[in-house]
């Protein structure tokens, strides 16, 4: 089974993405609940996570906030396909904890494209990586149960529930918090 939780990760090359956001960019420090992205607004960075937790949100149309990403460890934040464009963020990135978060704007990015073809594929090939990524994910909720993309997700990171709350995790696996409560104590883990 992958190690990273987003398992993109595996399929990309992680180091130069790694220098790249690190050398040109710059450390900037969030405070928990603090928007790295946020709805209705062009998000302009990139960034690799030096330290903290960050959610991807959606909102629905009542306010209510759905988990759709979680992100921690050595990995990177964006919102990748309006990044890419410039266009106007659908979901939010939120911070679950404090962070320092290395991050270069799109038009450094969108620069080195334009000089280096071969930068321009590694785009490329990571865009392929994030959609296999979230597709798999969007075939798992409907082909697992509930109990099934519990245990995966607890047998590759049993350290999650000490990320995230309860509520994330749950909304998340696209459960309520008792639900995954009631799996938690299934598994005989406490809540």
């Amino acid at each position: 089974m992958p190690d990273n939780f987003n398992t993109y990760l595996e399929q990309i090359d992680f180091e130069t993405w790694r220098e790249l956001c690190v050398s040109m960019g710059t450390l900037r420090r969030f405070d928990k609940g603090e928007e790295f992205v946020s709805i209705g607004k062009v998000g302009r960075y990139i960034g690799f996570i030096q330290s903290g937790t960050l959610k991807y949100v959606a909102r629905s149309a009542d306010g209510a906030e759905h988990v759709m990403g979680l992100v921690f460890g050595e990995g990177f934040v964006v919102d990748w396909r309006n990044f890419l464009h410039g266009r106007i963020a659908n979901v939010a990135i939120v911070t679950t904890s404090d962070c320092e978060i290395y991050c270069i704007t799109d038009k450094e990015v969108k620069a080195k494209m334009a000089a280096e073809p071969c930068f321009n594929d590694m785009v490329m090939h990571t865009t392929e990586a994030v959609y296999g990524t979230i597709y798999d994910r969007y075939v798992d909720l409907y082909v697992k149960t509930p109990q099934e993309r519990y245990n995966d997700l607890i047998n590759r990171h049993p350290d999650l529930f000490d990320l995230f709350s309860l509520k994330d995790i749950a909304s998340f696996l696209k459960i309520t918090p008792t639900h995954l409560s009631r799996l938690r104590k299934n598994n005989g883990n406490q809540c």
